[in-house]
């Protein structure tokens, strides 16, 4: 009985959930460019500093 039960309650929910997936359909993703920014005009006159960067991504290790 207790099976029978369980089995309801996920039926249930997953017909629920289709349900709702069938009318509120998720948003789509767009973006949006009212706020754009000229990021060239923002570091005129500016001395920016150089950024030292240590990368060992192809540095392998070459074991006998």
């Amino acid at each position: 009985m207790r099976a029978r039960n369980a089995t309801a309650i996920v039926a249930l929910v997953l017909v629920g959930f289709a349900v709702k997936l069938f009318f509120i359909p998720a948003p789509s993703a767009e973006a949006e460019a009212r706020n754009s920014l000229d990021i060239s005009r923002m570091h005129v006159g500016k001395y920016l500093p150089v950024q030292k960067l240590h990368d060992m991504s192809f540095v392998y290790s070459h074991e006998d």
